[in-house]
């Protein structure tokens, strides 16, 4: 009997790689997350996301056809190069495209930025299924923002939309270059606030920093941390005016610590204040976005869908999907059982 085909997701993170195989359903065969090593450079990295996802589908899917391949990271991927991935040395001067589709012969592959995969996923299936337009914030190794309007993540230009790591910080860094001035990344951020928060002697993830929030020092940190976060979600929420903000990433383990000054002051200066919640897929949904991706791939579904119809069928939790058709939101369903 011949083994049914498969699909395979990979999320390069800039501190944890993940990895799934499912079946064309997106129905979840196997996953696994291990550390992205990106202390040891992005050669390493990429190699070391790439043996896993091979081994783990050598493991649960011997033997079946690999029908596509879904990628996120972070930064934007082209085929020759990786535009705006500071989080591990040397990621940008990758091939990605090209070297993907090299480890992966006569495969598809699909690349997107992993805040843009998870907005993608959270508004198909998740929180964000019914609000128009929305916002996603990943808080995580990282900060990025991406923009959904009528169901679709916002690209821009060149593919950096909502790359508000690079937000100027203060008046006297209009006209800085880059590397002439300190970015909002630096500072607001799971590796910001480690590297502000550690010292010599004392090493400290993000995580420890709230666990330890009663240290006066470290207390005084978080609150510098949110209240410039809130500053700039407050400017975006004013510029784009969405219905709501669903915020994921790994730095959510603290959301009782993140969420109430940012609800605050959104409520308190947003003319209209959009709801403010925890994504669905708090911690999967670049992955969750780069299975979609390779499962539209492999069933031949359009990479830009449209914007939801009357016809749609409703969410078995009571939400709204942002696909247009039964089968689809067939899929949809068993792609979301993935977390």
């Amino acid at each position: 009997m011949q083994t049914p085909p498969v699909v395979l997701g990979i999320d390069f993170g800039g501190t944890k790689i993940a990895t799934a195989v499912c079946d064309l359903a997106g129905n979840k065969i196997a996953s696994v997350v291990v550390d992205s090593l990106g202390a040891r450079g992005a050669r390493v990295s990429f190699d070391h996301g790439v043996d896993t996802a091979k081994a783990l589908l050598a493991e649960s899917a011997d033997g079946a056809d690999l029908a596509a391949v879904g990628v996120a990271t972070f930064g934007i991927p082209f085929d020759d190069r990786v535009e705006l991935a500071p989080a591990i040395s040397d990621w940008g001067a990758l091939e990605l495209g090209r070297e993907l589709r090299a480890a992966f012969p006569g495969t598809r592959v699909e690349l997107a930025t992993d805040a843009k995969a998870a907005a993608q996923a959270e508004a198909r299936w998740g929180a964000l299924a019914d609000a128009d337009p929305a916002v996603y914030l990943n808080l995580g190794t990282g900060l990025a923002a991406a923009i959904v309007i009528g169901g679709q993540v916002l690209a821009g230009r060149d593919g950096a939309a909502g790359e508000i790591g690079y937000n100027l910080r203060e008046v006297a860094d209009v006209g800085l270059a880059d590397g002439k001035r300190i970015m909002l990344e630096d500072m607001v951020s799971g590796m910001g606030l480690q590297r502000r928060a550690s010292s010599p002697g004392r090493y400290l993830t993000a995580a420890d920093v709230f666990d330890r929030i009663d240290e006066a020092d470290l207390a005084d940190l978080i609150t510098a941390f949110v209240d410039e976060l809130a500053f700039h979600l407050v400017n975006l929420a004013i510029l784009v005016n969405p219905a709501r903000i669903a915020v994921g990433g790994g730095m959510i383990r603290s959301w009782d610590r993140i969420r109430p000054r940012l609800d605050e002051a959104l409520r308190a200066t947003v003319p209209y204040p959009p709801d403010l919640v925890l994504a669905h897929f708090p911690h999967d949904a670049p992955l969750l976005g780069a299975v979609a991706l390779a499962v539209d791939a492999a069933t031949g579904i359009p990479r830009q869908q449209p914007a939801p119809t009357a016809d749609t069928p409703p969410h078995p939790d009571g939400q709204s999907w942002s696909v247009t058709s039964a089968e689809n939101a067939t899929t949809a369903t068993r792609i979301g059982n993935l977390s």
